[in-house]
């Protein structure tokens, strides 16, 4: 029996004021700073840009903030306040070959132009937990400053000698996608895949790349390049006539190189996957690369066997905010719904239990 429920504004002002204390926390302990988040929790607030699809590092660390840590309700806060941006346009491409690099790594060729840089990585350090006063800041590091040299990427070093296919051919004229403001239509060109990819969860694309690692994809991947730098942004203005600077952001760019191919009229060459991001960010642009390989088995004439091949499966599952939003639809009432369906068990069960009865009435008359 469905009954109406009334009252119900006043408990959730009272959940928004326990929302508030809980978040807060213990009064006699310092408060967090947008600062302090944004300085030394600077991955998760990388995270929150990347899947939130805007790059502004104040506005990520208030999300974390008012989130109390929960990255994806932070990114649903981030996307729902860059839903209500104005829009002007698209930035120029940037060329990630001229990133001021801080970080590069290979693990196809060991002597690079412009060599290895390292840079802030956890890949050496050991997963030990060490006590708080051995995080602290003793000394300045010995850093190198950001390279201002062009480093050419190693997938270019193998193109030049066809070794591996070449990137496309710019299209200025093509239309640029935009999920942000257009909905998914499949099948989607990969710039598509690739925004959607970006958008992706983290965790999510991380457990589809392994999974084409494991078998379920024809991936037998080489990390051709990793590179962290600033990339400098500019925006074509008709106005001025040209393109103006806008700033520098921080990226994560992985190429990723595969198994060669080849057919009757082309020669065997390295295929590629791609992963770009906010930030520093490289285990989800590994992620991002090996799953932009595998969905493009379609196009490379390979057979689709698993999971992380499904154009469908991926694109429509990887986005966090929506598979929260359906996941945690459930907590609402559905008390007609339920209802229904319980009331159509109990007829079923009568039903049965009465046919039951019929059928040992037969059998004791026999």
């Amino acid at each position: 029996m469905y009954v109406a429920a009334k009252g119900g504004e006043r408990a959730i002002e009272n959940a928004h004021r326990l929302l508030a204390y809980e978040r807060r926390g213990d009064p006699s302990v310092p408060e967090l700073s947008l600062a302090q988040i944004g300085e030394q929790l600077t991955l998760a607030v990388d995270r929150v840009m990347n899947e939130g699809s805007l790059y502004d590092r104040e506005l990520a660390a208030l999300a974390i903030k008012q989130a109390r840590g929960d990255l994806i309700e932070a990114i649903f806060l981030v996307r729902a306040f860059r839903a209500t941006l104005p829009r002007f346009g698209a930035s120029e491409p940037v060329d990630t070959a001229a990133v001021a690099v801080r970080r590069r790594i290979s693990a196809t060729f060991k002597d690079l132009p412009g060599g290895q840089l390292l840079g802030p990585t956890f890949d050496y350090t050991h997963r030990l937990l060490e006590p708080e006063s051995a995080l602290a800041l003793t000394g300045e590091p010995a850093r190198a400053e950001a390279n201002q040299n062009t480093m050419p990427r190693v997938t270019d070093l193998l193109a030049g000698e066809d070794l591996v296919e070449r990137s496309p051919p710019a299209d200025s004229e093509a239309r640029i996608g935009d999920l942000t403001q257009d909905p998914l239509s499949l099948p989607a060109a990969r710039d598509v895949r690739l925004q959607n990819l970006a958008r992706g969860d983290e965790g999510f694309l991380l457990a589809l790349g392994y999974s084409t690692q494991r078998g379920y994809g024809r991936n037998h991947p080489f990390a051709g390049e990793i590179r962290l730098g600033e990339a400098e942004l500019e925006f074509a203005a008709e106005e001025v006539g040209f393109a103006v600077p806008l700033g520098r952001i921080t990226v994560t760019e992985c190429q990723m190189i595969n198994q060669f191919r080849g057919s009757a009229s082309e020669p065997p060459r390295f295929t590629r996957g791609y992963g770009l991001g906010f930030g520093q960010c490289e285990r989800k642009a590994m992620a991002m690369a090996l799953v932009d390989r595998a969905l493009r088995a379609r196009e490379l004439g390979e057979e689709i066997r698993g999971p992380a091949q499904d154009e469908e499966f991926v694109l429509s599952h990887s986005d966090n905010v929506q598979a929260t939003g359906f996941v945690e639809h459930l907590k609402l009432p559905h008390y007609v719904d339920f209802q229904a369906e319980l009331g159509l068990v109990r007829r079923l069960r009568a039903e049965f239990e009465e046919a039951g009865t019929a059928g040992s009435v037969r059998e004791a008359a026999e």
